[in-house]
């Protein structure tokens, strides 16, 4: 499902994170890149590469800075390792 540009009317376009905004899925337990709208969705990409995933928004927030670093440095052995992001 492709990513819109544009929030749903229930959605406060000013509560919608930036681009590549690190964020935290309460409900999977998952760090990921806010990669735009899917309809009533988030799309999140995970920190290391890899396909895209929806979660509704109410179960979203952002990383915290734990988290944050987390998420970096896991990015920085991946590609210390040669894997693909």
């Amino acid at each position: 499902m492709p990513a819109q540009n544009f929030p749903p009317d229930r959605q406060d376009p000013a509560c919608i994170p930036e681009l590549g905004t690190l964020m935290k899925d309460t409900s999977r337990d998952r760090i990921g890149e806010f990669r735009g709208l899917a309809g009533p969705h988030w799309s999140l990409r995970p920190i290391c590469g890899g396909p895209e995933w929806e979660v509704e928004p109410e179960h979203v927030r952002p990383a915290d800075p734990i988290e944050r670093l987390q998420a970096q440095n896991a990015r920085c052995n991946a590609r210390s390792r040669g894997e693909v992001l």
